[in-house]
């Protein structure tokens, strides 16, 4: 790629900053960083890719969802199999209502690091440097804990790495398994209406999979005994992007063999995989709102790495914009390469959305189109707690899937900020939290979440719109 390579990122200018005063440190742990094994493989990020290559064509749907930012205190059993199990129950409601494969991809095992809209805050009448995630300073309100440390991109790899393995453990012993979905459990959702749809759905797997082991003898297929999750996050941190990007470079004439080897019947599903750049730090990553200027040093280090790649977009980017954006990150057109995140807010996804959509629909591009129903819709109580209403979210949500059918697009994905645990961070729901009973159990470090019962929600509005959508058609 014309001038490209993984350090290029920082000859332009760069949004969001860090600023560490602990030059010799960063040096250190770059160092380090570089010399540590890949966090994901190529092999798992090509197949992904392949993946979102069908959610864009229409034949799937992608479930991204997670912790707005991660704490290294995450990294627990209990707090990472929460989180597993709730994308997994809401991957089979969206299954059962979509009638396509689900891609889930998890913000997980590297989502440590946030923009903010300033880089320092006032605290007591002391300003200090504002708390931008776990793996660049501390969240306790005193200098020594808000100065940037550069160990901390260390303690990031490792306690990812950590993530990565008991998920991928837990995965591999039958967490997923599809024959006993309800072993996943409803943990705090008290909710009947909710739990009532949940265990109909499961029924119905169960006596398919009953059937199935009756009928033609299918007993310990791995197919349903377990799934692929992703990992992904905000690739905001280029250093630390830079330092754990590799290369994979095949001796002449393997690519060659591998279309050879794709073209039997025996190897059909094996993945082509390409000789480049790979971002190990994570399956997929994606550029924030703050930080998609086209000739800015975000832009530059995701134009050159072969990773399926997110863009945030909200009213502030013109569709002209969004086409030069595209064709610099994605220059070949490969489809479903890049996700287009919408984020515009329930009062003005109608104004924007669109507009988008026609412009990327006119120049060719086919990338995934998924809806990020929370960042726009963040407001503040009159004490000044963030949250976000729940029925801002389900507006943009359903606006979303009603604009995309009228233009003949399809909308294959939706991108939340969820937690398996109780929290009380945004109201409204089945529940009817209100701002009053925020204050039990709200636990963010950063932005609002969706807890159990909110996000079960959300996904059986996505699945009953696409069942629907099938029971009307010829």
């Amino acid at each position: 790629m014309d001038g490209w390579s993984p350090s290029s990122w920082s000859t332009k200018p760069i949004k969001q900053e860090v600023s560490y005063g602990d030059k010799e440190g960063l040096q250190n742990a770059l160092v380090k960083l570089q010399r540590l094994p890949p966090l994901v493989t190529p092999h798992e990020v090509v197949n992904l890719k392949r993946s979102l290559r069908n959610v864009a064509l229409g034949d799937a749907f992608v479930l991204q969802g997670g912790d707005c930012a991660e704490l290294f205190d995450y990294c627990n059993q209990e707090m990472i199999e929460a989180k597993v199990k709730l994308i997994l129950q809401m991957s089979l409601i969206l299954i059962w209502g979509a009638n396509k494969p689900v891609v889930r991809i998890a913000r997980i095992a590297g989502q440590f690091a946030k923009p903010r809209s300033s880089p320092v805050e006032t605290v007591d009448g002391v300003t200090m440097p504002a708390f931008r995630g776990d793996n660049i300073n501390g969240f306790d309100a005193n200098l020594a804990s808000r100065t940037p440390d550069p160990s901390r991109l260390v303690s990031a790899y490792f306690h990812s790495a950590a993530t990565l393995n008991y998920l991928r453990a837990a995965l591999d012993s039958g967490l997923a398994d599809l024959h006993s979905p309800l072993d996943w459990g409803l943990g705090h959702v008290v909710t009947p209406s909710i739990k009532e749809k949940y265990e109909k759905i499961v029924t119905r797997v169960t006596d398919s999979l009953r059937f199935m082991r009756t009928a033609v003898g299918l007993h310990d297929d791995r197919r349903i005994e377990t799934v692929d999750i992703y990992t992904s996050h905000e690739g905001l941190m280029l250093e630390y992007e830079q330092s754990l990007t590799r290369l994979l470079k095949h001796p002449p004439g393997a690519e060659q063999q591998q279309r050879q080897d794709q073209s039997t019947t025996t190897a059909a599903e094996t993945p082509l995989i390409q000789s480049g750049y790979y971002a190990t730090s994570g399956h997929f990553l994606w550029i924030g709102d703050r930080t998609r200027q086209l000739s800015g040093a975000h832009v530059e280090f995701f134009r050159g790495i072969s990773n399926p790649i997110g863009i945030k977009i909200g009213p502030t980017m013109e569709p002209s914009e969004l086409l030069t954006l595209l064709d610099t990150v994605n220059p070949t057109r490969e489809i479903g390469k890049v996700t287009l995140i919408s984020r515009y807010g329930a009062s003005k996804i109608a104004q924007y959305l669109p507009a988008h959509i026609k412009a990327v629909q006119s120049a060719g591009h086919l990338p995934v189109w998924q809806c990020d129903p929370m960042h726009g819709n963040t407001r503040a109580t009159p004490s000044g707690v963030k949250t976000r209403h729940f029925t801002d979210i389900l507006s943009e949500l359903k606006q979303a899937l009603e604009i995309h059918r009228a233009h003949g697009s399809f909308m294959g994905g939706m991108h939340l900020e969820l937690t398996g645990e109780a929290v009380t961070e945004c109201v409204g729901g089945a529940a009817g939290l209100t701002e009053d009973g925020l204050s039990e159990r709200y636990e963010t470090f950063c932005d609002p979440r969706l807890n159990e019962k909110q996000a079960l929600e959300l996904a059986f509005v996505v699945a009953g719109f696409y069942r629907d959508e099938m029971e009307e058609r010829p």
